[in-house]
Order: C-alpha cells, then sequence, then structure tokens
C-alpha cells in the first residue's frame, strides 16, 4: 500500500489483515507509567536530609522507571511509526510525526529528572531533593499531555493501519529489551490497577509457562519489590 497526499486516509484494500486487535493494552501500561511518576516525586519529597539509604531505593526505582519508558517509546519509534506513516493519510500523518516530537520533549525533560535525582541519591540533601522534584513534576507534565494525545488521536489510528502481529511485536520488544530480573516488576506495575477485564487482557498477552510463573510467584515478588519502595518508615 502507497501512502496518500491528498490529506484523506487511504482505505486499506480487501485481504489486509489491519485491525483486529484492542489498543487498550496500551492505555493500561500508560496508566501505570502515570501513576509512579505522580507517586515517585511524593515519595522522593518526603525523604529526610541525610537519609542516603532511602535516597538509594527511590533513585534506583526512578531508574526503572526511566528504563521502562525509554524502552517503552523506542519500541513505538522502531516498530510502530514507521509502518503507519506508509499507510496513513496526510492529515493522520501529521498525528505520527507530532508523536516523534512529544517523544523528544520527553527524553528532554526525562534526562534532566534523571541526572538531579542521580545527584541528590549521593547525599539527599534538600536542595536537590526539591529541584530533582521540580524536574520529575515537569517531566510528568510533559509525560501526560504526550500519553492522553496519543490515546486521544493515535491508537485508534493504530487500530486501523496495524496488523495484530505489528501492534502485538510491541510487547514483545519489551520483553526482549527488558533484563529478566526487572520483568515481573514492570509487569506488576501494570497490573496493579487492573480491573479483571484488563487482567484477562494482560495475561492472554503472555506465553502459557510465563503466565504460570507469574501466578504463581509474581505478585508476592511484586509486593515484597514495590513494598521497599512505597514505605513510609
Amino acid at each position: 500500500m502507497t501512502s496518500s497526499t491528498s490529506g484523506t486516509s487511504p482505505t486499506p484494500s480487501s485481504g489486509t489483515e489491519f485491525g483486529g486487535f484492542d489498543a487498550q493494552e496500551m492505555v493500561i501500561v500508560h496508566r501505570a507509567f502515570r501513576r509512579e511518576l505522580r507517586l515517585i516525586g511524593e515519595l522522593i519529597a518526603a525523604v529526610g536530609p541525610g537519609d542516603v539509604k532511602r535516597a538509594a531505593v527511590l533513585a534506583e526505582h526512578f531508574a526503572d522507571l526511566r528504563s521502562g519508558l525509554i524502552n517503552h517509546h523506542e519500541g513505538e519509534d522502531e516498530l510502530l511509526w514507521p509502518p503507519m506513516l506508509d499507510r496513513v493519510g496526510a492529515e493522520e500523518r501529521k498525528v505520527v510525526h507530532r508523536m516523534e516530537a512529544e517523544h523528544q520533549r520527553v527524553v528532554e525533560t526525562l534526562d534532566a529528572a534523571a541526572a538531579l535525582v542521580s545527584t541528590w541519591a549521593s547525599a539527599a540533601d534538600t536542595q536537590t531533593r526539591d529541584l530533582a522534584v521540580a524536574a520529575i513534576e515537569e517531566h510528568r507534565t510533559v509525560i501526560v499531555e504526550h500519553l492522553d494525545d496519543e490515546e486521544a488521536h493515535l491508537l485508534p489510528l493504530a487500530e486501523r493501519f496495524l496488523t495484530a502481529k505489528e501492534f502485538g511485536a510491541l510487547g514483545e520488544h519489551f520483553v526482549m529489551s527488558t533484563p529478566k530480573t526487572k520483568l515481573f516488576k514492570y509487569f506488576g506495575m501494570v497490573m496493579e490497577d487492573a480491573d479483571e477485564r484488563e487482567r484477562a487482557i494482560l495475561l492472554g498477552g503472555l506465553p502459557a509457562p510465563v503466565r504460570l510463573v507469574w501466578r504463581a510467584l509474581g505478585p508476592r515478588l511484586y509486593a515484597r519489590t514495590i513494598g521497599r519502595v512505597r514505605a513510609t518508615t
């Protein structure tokens, strides 16, 4: 299929396999990023001066959030945007290019926050702590605006102009690019606020052996990990 330059979307020809999937899985993932970025700012703000042990725990968690977000966005950049740009019309192409530009702003604010969190963790001083919290809040504002935009305008296009296999490759990329020791933590974060239907969607995307391992060990391991992060004492 060739791209349309008339400003209207091309109609997939009969026999294509575009669509046939629910992009709700992406919304569930986004919810976890929104929640964790709000909480990490609150948790860092509550750390007392000189508490480097607590600062180290939160700095590690922020580093995990950063890695997860970068991984997620790199998957979109590499796997979703190129085929969509080949298929959508001129007006829809503007949406995809806007996503690309928003990703750049997300990276800039994320890197700025990460640098401050790392500096703060070494001494846990209040001045750097407050700068780090402000930087996290700036990043959170940017990322929430992007996620809202993506869910409202990009995901409906994805459901029209990507195949289920192409969309599913995003999750496969995340798994393959993530250290195995971190997978249960990320999956737990995504599952945390999911309702019964959403949990079924998420579990259904896992290979059967991984599903069994998650059900046997995952919730307990995640509770232990996230408990250290959210501890108030």
